[in-house]
């Protein structure tokens, strides 16, 4: 297999990720009319708005799986609906990112270096949104509220048995960083270290004052599936992708043990945070 074939570009425009959710719409719509029910009474008997049942009927929202079960049972859809539960989960996410979402989900082992921000999987209600309402070309506040909702489901990883192995190792500077404010910055440092104590977590600082660096060419994240495929994912403006080629995996491999090995231990690592903490 060539090297092109293996290395899959990833678009960071923000865009409409998918039809499926328009598709999924039109059917809800269709079932809903044949059932003889309104918008109000199908919210009724799943407990949404009125508005929302208008927001998923015209593919403006991505509905959860609870939702797509309810609708299918209350609509008698024998299933109709609920074959759209894993796509709808794809299809909450924008599109660069959507296949390293469902590698992420079944992963057995997830190393992640940050140079800019807070990895997803530790980040904060309160700092995702703080961080897609920077975003540029600015997001709308629907497209935001999406995203928040996406990248806290994320964090449903921690909560799998087996539990994965987790690294995470960032930079100094990254939780130095005080993004979205004092407050939302305090309670970021919060959930690093509430997350830090899970038995399946490390969590490693960069020190600023290192003066060796193994990957200045910016933040990665290796994957390891449960038959045993390694992969990469580089995200990258207007161009992240996903690497599957052994000589790019290996060589962020390499710089990802390289900076494990220069990075502070864990326990030291949670001394910088306090410390932090404790800053005015």
């Amino acid at each position: 297999m060539s090297e092109e074939a293996e290395v899959q570009e990833l678009d960071d425009e923000p865009q409409p990720d998918s039809v499926v959710p328009l598709i999924f719409g039109r059917l809800l719509t269709r079932l809903r009319m044949q059932a003889g029910m309104d918008r109000a009474e199908l919210g009724r008997v799943t407990g949404y708005s009125v508005a929302t049942i208008a927001s998923y009927e015209q593919g403006r929202r991505i509905p959860n799986a609870k939702f797509i079960m309810q609708a299918d049972e209350v609509l008698d859809a024998k299933g109709a609906l609920t074959d759209f539960v894993e796509e709808m989960e794809r299809a909450q996410y924008p599109a660069f990112f959507q296949d390293v979402a469902v590698l992420e989900k079944k992963a057995v082992t997830l190393y992640y270096f940050a140079v800019q921000g807070v990895p997803g999987l530790l980040q904060t209600e309160d700092y995702a949104r703080a961080m897609f309402t920077m975003w540029r070309p600015l997001l709308d506040e629907a497209t935001i509220e999406q995203r928040v909702a996406a990248r806290l489901a994320r964090q449903e990883v921690f909560e799998r048995k087996p539990a994965p192995t987790l690294s995470f190792v960032m930079d100094e500077s990254v939780v130095r960083r005080r993004l979205g404010g004092l407050a939302v910055w305090r309670g970021q440092l919060e959930q690093i270290l509430l997350i830090g104590q899970r038995r399946n977590v490390e969590i490693q600082i960069m020190p600023d004052t290192r003066e060796e660096h193994p990957a200045l060419d910016g933040p990665f994240t290796l994957i390891e599936t449960m038959n045993g495929r390694r992969i990469a994912y580089v995200p990258a403006d207007r161009a992240s992708r996903l690497f599957t080629d052994r000589a790019t995996v290996r060589k962020l491999e390499e710089q990802y043990s390289l900076l494990r090995a220069e990075a502070l231990p864990p326990q030291e690592s949670r001394d910088v945070v306090e410390k932090l903490l404790g800053e005015k």
